[in-house]
């Protein structure tokens, strides 16, 4: 069993004084933290803690120090824990001292959504949740403390996102290339091959940590989520090519995540570009809707931004064919643990606050016909909403010169 070093609770020292002003300011008396075998990874990271084999609370005040309630037989992962702390054994210990900790408190917040609204926050199970009602404390989602303490990304974490975005772009443009050239010379190069040649391209840009791809044919395309299966369909003239591609530097990095369109001939069809015409100006109206939200120092949520990437997806007669949200967080993880853009698949009712960064995604699929997504990446600075993706694609490429 692995604990904590102290490195990871100096960490929360380092901070507990944002966090409690943060907690504060949201009207809380606390930010109750909970855990068990590693299913909330909110908690695991805040304390550096591993999987343990038995539940554990934290509860970070909004005033006064923290104070742990741990198990007896797990008191060692706890032992650079700078703070006071409870050991209980039996469930009944627990249930008493979990209400002597929270006694006084009358709002607490934890990793839990109400009507699982949010999915990537609701971590905390609803038997846990009735144990801290049952102290006569209302629970509210954590999730704007999470996009603050969690996912915002530092400044270290920017300046590799960025790097990783730029490299992105290039392999993009490096595989249409080599693509193209294929297809001119007469070869059929499979979704397979192509696939490899992304995730070789990205690890000689030092990008070795998770990298991976979707690359499609637009007939494959039209499914989102697509994987290869037998090698994948091979590619020819009169193929439209979508190519996602996401990766990061070190395990510790922020991902990079961006989606490119290319059409294996000399000139786009009017249709692929009509089609590729209306997902772009979806995903510069959403830019558009931040910047200009920024500007009027009003705050927004990312089931706005969806909102207006989908109104105008919609507004053209192709919302039917537009069925994932708009974009998703990103952090350490590729689908990160801050707000999504999203107010299809969920309520995303979470803040875009400064610190957190996402995908920004829209894209129009017609089963067995088509598929088409246009993707850029979006940090939210202290000076606003940043398109961190180079060159964001205004049309698609054409591979094949003669």
């Amino acid at each position: 069993m692995e604990g904590a070093k102290p490195s990871d609770f100096e960490r929360v020292q380092q901070r507990l004084g944002e966090m409690q002003r943060a907690i504060s300011d949201a009207g809380l008396d606390g930010w109750l933290l909970y855990d068990l075998h590693a299913r909330n990874a909110v908690a695991g990271a805040l304390l550096g803690l591993g999987d343990l084999t038995r539940r554990y609370f934290v509860l970070i005040p909004a005033r006064g120090e923290p104070h742990a309630l741990i198990h007896g037989i797990e008191e060692m992962p706890w032992t650079a824990w700078p703070w006071s702390k409870t050991s209980y054994v039996g469930w009944r210990e627990l249930t008493e001292s979990l209400q002597a900790m929270l006694a006084g408190k009358s709002r607490v917040a934890m990793e839990f959504s109400a009507s699982d609204a949010v999915p990537a926050i609701d971590l905390v199970p609803a038997g846990v949740i009735e144990l801290v009602r049952a102290a006569g404390v209302e629970v509210v989602s954590s999730g704007d403390l999470v996009s603050g303490f969690y996912s915002r990304w530092s400044e270290d974490g920017l300046a590799s996102h960025r790097r990783a975005a730029a490299a992105l772009a290039q392999v993009a443009h490096t595989t249409f290339t080599r693509l193209g050239r294929a297809i001119e010379q007469g070869d059929a190069p499979t979704e397979g091959d192509v696939s490899r040649w992304v995730v070789a391209l990205l690890r000689e840009h030092g990008l070795g940590a998770a990298s991976d791809c979707i690359v499609a044919t637009g007939l494959n395309a039209a499914n989102p989520h697509y994987t290869l299966a037998n090698g994948g369909a091979a590619f020819r003239r009169g193929d439209l090519v979508l190519l996602d591609l996401w990766s990061k530097e070190s395990e510790e990095a922020i991902f990079a995540d961006q989606t490119w369109m290319a059409y294996l001939g000399t000139a786009v069809p009017e249709r692929i570009a009509k089609l590729f015409g209306i997902v772009r100006d979806a995903r510069d109206g959403a830019v558009s809707f931040l910047e200009d939200a920024w500007k009027a120092g009003r705050p927004v949520t990312g089931g706005e931004v969806d909102d207006i990437a989908r109104g105008i997806i919609t507004d053209q007669g192709y919302g039917a064919f537009f069925i994932h949200r708009t974009g998703h967080s990103i952090d350490q993880a590729t689908h990160g643990m801050g707000p999504n853009i999203d107010n299809l698949e969920t309520h995303e009712v979470r803040r875009l606050t400064t610190g957190v960064g996402f995908s920004i995604e829209p894209g129009i699929y017609i089963a067995g016909d088509i598929g088409l997504r246009t993707e850029i990446n979006v940090y939210i600075g202290e000076s606003g909403p940043e398109v961190t993706t180079p060159s964001p694609q205004h049309e698609i490429l054409t591979l094949v010169g003669r």
